[in-house]
């Protein structure tokens, strides 16, 4: 209930227009009106998913774009989430907007270097993370089983690229969205690796995907 109601004033909120609302979860509005305005009339909003087809289904029905995060396990199992959102809008009749993916990732000059630098950052990360859900500490040849074929893009401007361009294809999303840090990743090694991504990883990307019959994409960098 939380949830839907939510979502349904959000939608409401982002026509920009004053709006009249009663629910259960909040008090009621009453002609309530948002500022500052965008210059675009309308706030560019996607809606992420972690794994849930019910919230696949609700960023449909209220015409929101989708971003799947996606932080372990092969990115291809996530692929039903991508059909079950385009099915559903075609019910609902509304836009199909392309789909988002948001991972883990780094860049350096080499692979070894990359995978150095993230891997005494990123066990401390998913270890404190795991402390409080339950999870083993995390194993050195479990870090490179997501490198090599999970959700971490860590390596250099040609892996990145070559691994990004497979879970495009694979996912036929119009947007990919890396986070580029592990807890506390050295800030050169950080501006490295944003440098890498604009100057290497994208163009390579862009030009790995000529021609396939993808969506559109977009790529971003994100802390």
């Amino acid at each position: 209930m939380l949830f839907e109601e939510k979502i349904e004033l959000f939608s409401r909120l982002l026509r920009e227009r004053p709006v009249t609302w009663q629910g259960s979860t909040r008090p009621p509005l009453q002609d309530a009106d948002v500022y500052p305005k965008t210059e675009s009339g309308r706030l560019d909003t996607w809606v992420g998913v972690g794994g849930s087809p019910q919230s696949v289904i609700r960023a449909a029905r209220y015409g929101l774009p989708l971003m799947i995060a996606i932080i372990g396990g092969p990115p291809e199992r996530f692929a039903p989430y991508v059909d079950l959102y385009r099915r559903a809008a075609a019910q609902f009749g509304t836009p199909a907007h392309p789909v988002g993916m948001h991972s883990h990732g780094f860049v350096a000059d080499t692979d070894e270097e990359a995978v150095e630098t993230v891997w005494p950052h990123y066990r401390a990360s998913r270890d404190r993370i795991g402390a409080q859900r339950g999870w083993s500490p995390v194993r050195r040849q479990d870090y490179e089983a997501e490198i090599a074929s999970g959700s971490l893009y860590v390596g250099s401007s040609e892996t990145v690229a070559t691994r990004m361009a497979e879970a495009i294809r694979t996912l036929d999303v119009g947007r990919f969205d890396m986070v580029y840090t592990s807890g506390s990743t050295p800030a050169a090694a950080r501006l490295r690796a944003m440098e890498l991504y604009g100057s290497q990883v994208i163009p390579r990307v862009r030009e790995l995907l000529a021609g396939d019959d993808v969506h559109t994409v977009t790529q971003e960098v994100r802390a």
